[in-house]
C-alpha cells in the first residue's frame, strides 16, 4: 500500500529547496547592509557576490526538480530587490557616495529605482522576450559592478584621492542603474542546461575559470562584469548595423528593378 503521507512530505520538502536558496540570497543581501553599517565594506561586497550565487541556484534547482511556482517567482523578485537593488546602493552610498551630498544619494536612488523597474519589466515580459538575452543589464550583474568596484578599491587600496574616487563611484552607479532599464540585449546563459551532458573540455573550462577567478577575485570578477556590462551595447550595435545593411540591400535591389 503506497504511503501517500510520505509522498506529500517529500513534495513539500522539494518545494522548500529552491525557496531555501532564495532565503539565502535575501540573507546575504541583508548581511551586506549590516556589514556596510559597520564599515566592513569588503565583507559587504563579498556578501553581494554570494547573493548572486544563491540567486543563480534557486531558479535552476526549481527547474531541475520541476518545483517552479508562482510563490517562488514572487519571493525571488522580493529578495532580488533587496540583494541587488537596495544592498549595493546602500553599500556604495555609505562607502563613497555620501561625500557628494545630494548627488550621492540621488545616484544611489537611480540604481535602486533602476533595479525595481528592471525586475518589474522582467516579470511582465518573461513570456514575450527572447530567452537567450535579457532586456537590459540584469540586476545581479549591475550589483556585481558596484560590489566589485568596492571590493577592488578596498582590497587593493587604489591610490586615488577621495574626491575622484567618489565621482567614479557616482558614474558607475548611475551607469548601472540606467543600463538596467535600457533595451540593450545581454546574454542570459539560459540556453546552457545543467542537466544536459557536455564534452569533457567544458568541464576543463570550468576548472580553468575557477583557477582564474581564484588568482585575484576582486580584479578578475570586476573585470569580467565590466566586460559583460558593455557586451549588450556591442550586440545592440551589431544588430543595428546588420539591420541597416539589410535595408540598404533592399533599397539597392528595389532601385535596380
Amino acid at each position: 500500500m503506497p504511503d501517500y503521507h510520505s509522498d506529500d512530505k517529500r513534495r513539500r520538502g522539494i518545494y522548500l529547496l529552491p525557496n531555501a536558496f532564495t532565503t539565502a540570497n535575501l540573507f546575504a543581501g541583508f548581511y551586506a547592509v549590516v556589514q556596510a553599517m559597520n564599515g566592513r565594506f569588503e565583507i559587504a561586497a563579498i556578501a553581494i557576490f554570494l547573493a548572486m550565487v544563491f540567486d543563480g541556484m534557486d531558479g535552476r534547482v526549481a527547474r531541475l526538480t520541476n518545483t517552479q511556482s508562482a510563490f517562488g517567482e514572487q519571493y525571488d523578485s522580493m529578495a532580488d530587490i533587496i540583494s541587488f537593488g537596495v544592498a549595493p546602493a546602500f553599500v556604495m552610498y555609505v562607502w563613497a557616495l555620501q561625500d557628494l551630498g545630494r548627488w550621492g544619494w540621488l545616484a544611489a536612488f537611480v540604481f535602486v529605482v533602476g533595479a525595481a523597474l528592471r525586475l518589474a519589466r522582467f516579470n511582465t515580459n518573461i513570456a514575450v522576450v527572447d530567452k537567450r538575452f535579457f532586456q537590459g543589464l540584469p540586476s545581479p550583474a549591475a550589483a556585481a559592478l558596484i560590489a566589485g568596484f568596492v571590493w577592488l578599491s578596498v582590497d587593493n587600496k587604489l591610490n586615488i584621492d577621495a574626491q575622484p574616487l567618489a565621482w567614479g563611484a557616482f558614474a558607475l552607479t548611475v551607469y548601472a542603474g540606467v543600463a538596467m532599464v535600457s533595451n540593450a540585449p545581454f546574454y542570459s546563459g539560459k540556453s546552457f542546461a545543467l542537466g544536459r551532458s557536455v564534452p569533457f573540455w567544458v568541464m576543463l573550462l570550468f576548472v580553468l575559470l575557477f583557477v582564474f577567478v581564484s588568482s585575484d577575485p576582486p580584479i578578475v570578477l570586476f573585470s569580467l562584469f565590466i566586460l559583460y556590462s558593455v557586451s549588450g551595447w556591442v550586440v545592440m550595435f551589431w544588430r543595428w548595423r546588420k539591420a541597416r545593411q539589410l535595408r540598404q540591400r533592399k533599397a539597392t535591389s528595389g532601385a535596380s528593378m
